[in-house]
């Protein structure tokens, strides 16, 4: 397939930047090659026969249109979807908001205000990525996995997800958390820190962010009473928290 062939594909859901492999999330290599590919022969132009006179970016790929019969509401006010992503029917696109290229969004999600699904990153089904949300994007190197949400997960104001990090299904990262492989996170429930090479987070685990010691090298910091990012996991999903995030219903 060529990289027109590629993106059509994509923003009809009917193939992905990554896929689920004996349980572990893989990077689809055709994809992220073809979106290279892609880039490589665009041609920057000014988008004046477009609507959107001003702004300069490749002739090939373009922002997508909506119309009602695609069942996404995409609210007035500055988002962009790009050309190679594919968004689901029932999803809400609150402004401004911005989904890259290779980018997935499943049914029933909502992208909230200056939130940024990156570049191939996959979101899953009933998945609410608060206001300034960011989901780091990656094509490269070929072989990396991109950031993964899986679906009912709560993603709160401000996280910031990078690195090909995953969340399992129903897991709420609260507000302010930054999950990437050089933050380590903590399991406080199982006592145990999660591997920071693979950052997978569990599925219906509760992140919020947290604050370790400086090394013991470190003499001067330590002094100081210096201390340094990290996550902690401090429960796991029950009634209680679900019943923290049923207001979003409302806004459907």
């Amino acid at each position: 397939m060529n990289w027109k062939e590629v993106l059509d594909l994509l923003e009809k859901g009917e193939i992905r930047a990554a896929q689920k492999v004996d349980g572990k999330w893989q990077a689809n290599t055709t994809v992220k090659e073809a979106i290279l590919a892609a880039f490589k022969d665009g041609t920057n132009i000014d988008m004046v026969d477009s609507n959107y006179k001003g702004f300069v970016d490749k002739h090939n790929i373009p922002p997508q249109t909506f119309t009602p019969d695609r069942k996404v509401r995409l609210v007035p006010g500055g988002s962009s979807v790009r050309r190679g992503s594919y968004v689901a029917e029932g999803v809400i696109i609150m402004p401004p908001a911005y989904i890259n290229i290779g980018a997935f969004v499943d049914t029933g999600s909502m992208v909230d205000s200056h939130a940024l699904v990156g570049s191939c990153a996959q979101v899953g089904k009933n998945v609410h990525l608060s206001a300034a949300v960011q989901l780091g994007g990656v094509l490269e190197p070929i072989g990396l996995a991109p950031v993964v949400i899986e679906d009912n997960c709560f993603i709160g104001a401000g996280a910031v997800i990078v690195e090909g990090v995953q969340v399992l299904k129903g897991a709420v990262i609260a507000p302010g958390v930054i999950l990437s492989k050089g933050t380590p996170v903590y399991d406080a429930v199982n006592e145990k820190m999660l591997d920071s090479k693979n950052l997978v987070i569990p599925e219906n685990a509760v992140v919020v962010p947290g604050s370790r010691p400086v090394s013991s090298s470190l003499t001067w910091a330590k002094e100081q009473g210096l201390s340094l990012n990290c996550a902690v996991i401090v429960k796991y999903r029950d009634e209680k928290t679900d019943g923290s995030l049923e207001l979003e219903q409302f806004l459907r």
